[in-house]
């Protein structure tokens, strides 16, 4: 059966924007659903950190619900409140630490603290003394990040630890599993496998995204994807399995003729080599469309040649010049002249142009230029509903 999506927009007004940002939950469900297939038996979690990769905790949390997702993970405190406001019975990790004079939100919340390390087991111990029973809380053990947790040997010598309290969870991050190559992986899969056998009974994690497709993954009780559920690489140098979650749209605000021989821009970084058609569009680094992107004119130009392109009357068009504050440029000139006019949208990151692509291009990785759009654009939730 057909469902009709619904569509809910929010942010700016589409008449007064400069832009447009649609988000796709239906795509975002998808391949959430994949990368449950792919967990299969564990638990597949969501991770909803930077409100939800900056496409919004209250519009995903609640269709990952519908589908069937229980548990997810975020980095704040805060953005675990604002998890539970929209899925009350959900179980809500926090992974950034617990801190002193925290301990009445988790208390009235029941947010799940991940811990990592001995001062904040021992915050948690003493928060919890005055309780019949103590709250859960998880474990986060480093195995080769040097990032959060505890080490490997304090792991051990909390299990071995008389009266210790058990974690309802024991995880640990992978440091460079999108190379499917690296050696470090299978060294912090066997560290794993050695802190599971001293924590027996207890549901552990280790795969994030690109963990979840990695051929070491097994008997572990639950994944906790991020970046490849909102449509980014899972692995380096393999074809995408994701489908895109996320188009950004600008708008252009002018097309202008320059000559041979003029420049464009601030620093006058490009000249142009022919007689040029100009579209001039509303976005730029601060809509996160960032300055690295620019075709010219920035010290990222030496090591990545060629900058962001856009996407419109069926071809691309390049960036030239630098990315400012709030406009883009984009040459148009190989389009035919009646192809494009002020107000079309031309787009920057979507099905033609994608996410990560768009990210090299400008010298980073796709969470970052997931987290960086900014609130001026008019974002557009497509959603069909409740999924089986």
């Amino acid at each position: 059966m057909n469902i009709k999506t619904n569509v809910t927009t929010t942010g700016a007004d589409p008449r007064l924007a400069g832009g447009r940002l649609t988000i796709d939950l239906d795509a975002l469900i998808a391949n959430w659903q994949l990368l449950a297939e792919k967990s299969k038996p564990a638990e597949t979690s969501a991770v909803v950190k930077a409100d939800a990769y900056g496409l919004g905790i209250v519009h995903v949390v609640p269709a990952l619900w519908q589908a069937g997702c229980r548990s997810f993970f975020v980095a704040l405190a805060e953005e675990g409140l604002r998890v539970k406001a929209v899925a009350p019975d959900a179980r809500v990790f926090v992974l950034n630490g617990f801190f002193e004079g925290a301990f009445p939100a988790y208390e009235q919340s029941d947010l799940i603290p991940v811990l990592g390390s001995p001062h904040e087991i021992d915050l948690w111990e003493r928060a919890n003394s005055g309780r019949p029973e103590p709250l859960p809380f998880a474990l986060n053990v480093d195995t080769g990040m040097n990032r959060l947790g505890l080490t490997v040997d304090e792991a051990l010598a909390y299990a071995a630890r008389p009266g210790a309290p058990a974690p309802v969870l024991l995880i640990t991050h992978l440091a460079a599993a999108d190379d499917t190559a690296h050696a470090l992986t299978a060294k912090q899969f066997e560290s794993f496998q050695k802190l599971r056998a001293a924590f027996k009974g207890i549901q552990s994690s280790i795969a994030n995204s690109p963990g979840v497709f990695h051929t070491l993954h097994t008997g572990f009780n639950l994944s906790r994807p991020g970046v490849a559920m909102y449509g980014g690489e899972p692995l380096s140098g393999v074809a995408n399995p994701m489908r895109p979650v996320v188009t950004v749209e600008a708008r252009i605000v002018q097309i202008r003729n320059g000559r041979k021989g003029e420049t464009v821009g601030y620093g006058a970084t490009a000249t142009l080599e022919r007689d040029t058609r100009i579209a001039i569009c509303s976005v730029g680094y601060a809509d996160g469309y960032l300055r690295s992107a620019s075709g010219s004119g920035v010290p990222l130009r030496g090591a990545v040649t060629k900058g962001g392109e856009g996407f419109i009357a069926g071809q691309r068009v390049p960036v030239i010049g630098r990315v400012t504050m709030d406009l883009t440029s984009f040459d148009v000139t190989d389009l035919p002249s009646d192809a494009v006019k002020p107000g079309d949208f031309i787009e920057l990151i979507g099905a033609n142009i994608a996410l990560d692509e768009a990210a090299r291009a400008a010298g980073t990785i796709g969470y970052e230029m997931l987290t960086s759009l900014g609130n001026r654009y008019h974002r557009r939730y497509l959603y069909s509903g409740k999924r089986s």
